[in-house]
């Protein structure tokens, strides 16, 4: 590289972008691992599965499970918010391989099923239920990989239902 006042000259060196283009899509594992223990690609396969724990880590940070920090000092409180999470996460993986044939994301899926609906039904002796229709085709296919049958009637109750919303009459005064 040269460069004389207001410009600027570069010249490539063939010879050393050949050399380098040689190692393109090449990349260096160190273990301590010994090799009488472990093949080079058994280590190679265990390195792209780095991958998918990293994935895992930003599914949880992120999307539908959002594990936040957990600013706690007793330690059994601050394992389980991370096992719900992880329980989670394993229910989202067997959701996506339930799914997979279906061409359906996990997020797609979850988005249909929050389409089906329960009826309540008002008994003349003042007895109330809720009734779930028969799902649709596309409901019953979600449910069919995963082996799971919707129940057609539920229970009643006045309980207050947890959502992203808040909730300020059922929080706690000081």
């Amino acid at each position: 590289m040269e460069v004389k006042g207001r410009t600027v000259r570069v010249e490539r060196d063939e010879t050393v972008l050949a050399q380098l283009a040689r190692l393109d899509g090449c990349y260096v594992i160190k273990t301590d691992v010994a090799a009488t223990d472990a093949c080079a690609e058994c280590l190679h396969a265990r390195y792209k599965d780095l991958g998918l724990v990293e994935q895992a880590f930003r599914t949880c940070k992120t999307a539908h499970l959002e594990l936040r920090p957990v600013y706690v000092r007793v330690p059994a409180h601050t394992r389980a918010p991370a096992f719900v999470v992880m329980l989670a996460y394993l229910m989202r993986c067997t959701l996506a391989r339930a799914w997979a044939g279906l061409e359906l994301t996990v997020e797609e899926g979850l988005r249909q099923l929050t389409t089906l609906c329960a009826t309540e039904v008002r008994f003349p002796d003042g007895t109330v239920c809720l009734t779930v229709p028969t799902p649709r085709d596309s409901l019953a296919a979600l449910f069919a990989t995963v082996d799971v049958t919707p129940p057609t009637a539920l229970p009643r109750n006045h309980a207050p239902v947890a959502t992203k919303q808040k909730l300020v009459p059922y929080r706690k005064t000081r």
